[in-house]
């Protein structure tokens, strides 16, 4: 299973801000009649990507309360500002 709950949530939160600045967009009254064209367009497949999104989230959910998917936890080891990870240099000795 590649999507999560967290990431399927997050991205429809980001198709969901995007709907909404094209929304914004097709009524900007100096907008062109191409522009808002485009943007009526791109609405339409965004409007198809989210309902895909919604769907396979509620499935997910569903799939995780009947027990028929187990959700699995991926822990995050970040290295990154961990100085037990910095190799010793002659300097720093």
């Amino acid at each position: 299973m590649a999507e999560t709950i967290g990431s399927l949530a997050d991205k429809i939160s980001i198709i969901q801000l995007k709907i909404f600045h094209m929304r914004e967009q097709l009524q900007r009254a100096d907008a062109a009649a191409e522009h808002k064209a485009a943007c009526a367009s791109r609405l339409e497949v965004m409007g198809v990507q989210i309902k895909d999104l919604e769907e396979e989230l509620t499935k997910l959910v569903s799939d995780v309360a009947a027990g028929r998917v187990q959700l699995k936890i991926y822990r995050q080891y970040k290295m990154y500002n961990d100085p037990r990870y910095r190799a010793k240099t002659a300097a720093a000795e």
